[in-house]
């Protein structure tokens, strides 16, 4: 097979220089000081070549040069009204992408129409383009041609044109085109129904794609997996796993479409279930779609052990670590609490490129490793790798929960003139974050009231944030009092921080009135969460959990360690419990947050020394703070903990953050 393409390349090669040969030719005869040549056509054929020549190298795929030479002797020798050569010619350019090039020649077709095969291919080259007006524009053209020239819109047809509308911003289109669909009595066609399912997914119209489901005669794996992915993608997970359970056969795409959508839905366990389900199967092997989801959920659960056998699975599997895997398995491990073995996968990557980088540098934020974050961002730029929005928002982090105010500042005003990075309202609230921790309130409320964005509640609250860690009520009250005259409501979120802030400085009037402001809105927070693995299996744990079936010896053995660390020195921190309570209230107030009830499971069910990771949904308050450091020292453990912004770990009495955080 070798030796074929060879000889064709050649002879391809040969007769394009006897092309370019006639073309001079033709040029010096054109010249009044030059005599006109006749060339004999018949001794020489390259001279003169004949279609079939010319269609046989067409049929070969010739690249952009020589297909444009062709294109020009296929003029010169006036082939145009032949439509063969046309029909090759519009084949070759859409081959190569050259779309303008190809609709040129539909549009001057020599015959009355193009045969329905050419409207085929030249609405499927149209429909791959996002919302493209071209698919319907050409649609319409075909429908309007005179019946005798029999060519009508077939199932591809159909197909390619539902495919557009799938990918345009209505759906209107594609309404009037099911229409049109089961007019001409293509329902039943398992290729356009299949479309058909797919467009209605994209849409959200899953009453409609179920309906076009049932009344298909005839159904593929395809069929099945468009209606499943329909379902997960847009949360609705106990359908999808029906869908799932009566699929016949099932594919990458299926086991793919159920675990995105319970990593989508946050349901990360059942993910992780449905993965080791799936390596059940022998007809089906983890690709890199699959693989990203299921760390992602690795991540999000605190899974270091699933995480790191899967790790081992690719290896043992031979799957090739792409740039997508080596990222996903740098977050994986950032947010498990390894930041070594994720510093160990970046290393390893030959040749990096943004996503590792930023994954890299947002890992080391977490971890509060400012320094080393700016390190790699330094080495990023020093490779040429331009850094994007999220970057920038990872190496800000990565200032803020370090306290380098001076190097953030000097990014957050370099980003648009360095980088192209225009400022989004989340580097705003990295940079008042930073500012406000580190205690330039002033400055952080004066950007507040001059960003060229209205400030939603994440800034307020990093505002307020602020104010609470330097006791600073009264900037706190000017800035309820400004968001009030804005007519902004701060919600929940700001006034429990005002609330907590007046709780600790034991002003309790300013916390009623707190209160009374937040009058009868009952917005229910997130409860706070917390998740452990243990021998594999992942438990979860909320505020004065009822729901563990070991609950009842958990909380004995709380206690237990609460008075074991007390005579240690600890004492309950309560300056943040918003009532009015007595000492004794107060510390029962904060003694079940998931945290606690997580290490004392943790403490009952590993051995001696063993290291206990958690992960919570929201920011780990003082109380726990001082509690792990105690735990730590008492116990002699490490205990790492992933709160809502980044990592702390305890060990021997102190925590990693160094009590900035």
């Amino acid at each position: 097979m070798q030796v074929i393409s060879r000889s064709k390349t050649k002879h391809l090669t040969l007769l394009i220089k006897h092309l370019q040969l006639r073309r001079t030719c033709l040029s010096s005869c054109s010249s009044t000081t030059v005599p006109s040549i006749s060339i004999p056509t018949n001794t020489n054929p390259f001279l003169r070549p004949k279609r079939e020549a010319l269609s046989k190298l067409l049929n070969q795929r010739p690249g952009v040069s020589q297909l444009k030479q062709i294109h020009a002797q296929v003029v010169t020798q006036e082939y145009p009204s032949f439509p063969s050569i046309t029909d090759s010619l519009i084949h070759c350019y859409l081959y190569i992408k050259d779309i303008t090039s190809a609709r040129t020649l539909f549009s001057s077709y020599p015959l009355p129409s193009p045969p329905t095969l050419l409207w085929n291919i030249m609405i499927r080259a149209y429909s791959k383009l996002y919302d493209c007006q071209e698919p319907i524009s050409l649609f319409r053209q075909m429908l309007a041609l005179d019946r005798t020239l029999l060519v009508f819109p077939d199932d591809y047809t159909f197909t390619f044109v539902i495919t557009s509308c799938s990918h345009r911003t209505y759906l209107v289109c594609g309404e009037i085109v099911h229409g049109l669909v089961m007019k001409n009595g293509f329902e039943s066609n398992l290729y356009v129904g299949n479309a058909v399912i797919n467009m209605y997914c994209i849409y959200k119209k899953m009453e409609d794609a179920q309906k076009v489901f049932d009344q298909m005669s005839d159904r593929d794996v395809f069929s099945w997996t468009s209606l499943l992915c329909g379902y997960a993608k847009h949360g609705e997970m106990g359908r999808a796993c029906e869908i799932f359970d009566q699929m016949p056969v099932r594919n990458n795409v299926s086991w793919t479409g159920l675990i995105s959508g319970f990593v989508g839905v946050g349901r990360y366990v059942e993910a992780l279930c449905y993965f080791r389900d799936m390596l059940c199967d022998d007809k089906v092997q983890a690709n890199e779609a699959i693989l990203v989801c299921v760390f992602s959920a690795c991540a999000h659960l605190g899974a270091l052990d699933q995480g790191h056998w899967i790790h081992m699975y690719i290896g043992k599997s031979r799957i090739f670590e792409s740039s997508n895997i080596s990222t996903a398995l740098i977050d994986m491990y950032s947010k498990c609490g390894k930041i070594e073995s994720a510093t160990r996968v970046f290393s390893r990557i030959s040749r990096r490129d943004v996503h590792n980088f930023t994954s890299m540098i947002s890992g080391l934020s977490i971890h509060g490793l400012g320094k080393d974050a700016l390190r790699v961002f330094n080495q990023m730029l020093a490779e040429n790798v331009r850094p994007n929005d999220v970057t920038c928002l990872g190496v800000l982090n990565a200032c803020s929960h370090s306290g380098l105010v001076e190097e953030g500042s000097s990014i957050f005003n370099d980003m648009e003139s360095l980088w192209g990075v225009v400022p989004k309202i989340e580097h705003y609230g990295c940079y008042i974050d930073l500012l406000g921790r580190a205690g330039y309130l002033d400055k952080a409320f004066q950007i507040v009231r001059t960003m060229p964005m209205e400030p939603d509640i994440v800034i307020w609250r990093s505002l307020l944030n602020g104010c609470r860690i330097h006791h600073d009520a009264n900037l706190a009250q000017c800035i309820i009092s400004h968001v009030g005259k804005m007519n902004h409501r701060l919600c929940n979120g700001g006034e429990v921080l005002l609330s907590n802030l007046y709780a600790s400085l034991g002003s309790w009037e300013g916390v009623a009135e707190v209160r009374k402001l937040m009058g009868e809105r009952r917005n229910v927070s997130d409860p706070g969460r917390s998740w452990i693995e243990v021998d594999g299996v992942v438990h979860e744990f909320q505020v004065a959990d009822q729901l563990h079936p070991q609950i009842e010896e958990i909380r004995e053995k709380l206690k237990e360690i609460m008075n074991r660390v007390s005579l240690g020195g600890y004492i309950a921190n309560t300056m943040h419990v918003s009532f009015d309570l007595n000492e004794e209230e107060k510390e029962q107030a904060v003694a079940w947050h998931s945290e606690k009830l997580a290490v004392a499971f943790a403490l009952m069910s590993t051995l001696p020394g063993t290291s206990i990771r958690i992960v919570k949904n929201l920011r780990t308050c003082e109380d726990c703070h001082m509690a792990l450091k105690a735990i730590s020292k008492v116990y002699g453990r490490e205990i790492i903990v992933r709160d809502r912004s980044r990592f702390h770990t305890f060990k021997g009495g102190d925590c990693s953050c160094r009590d900035y955080w």
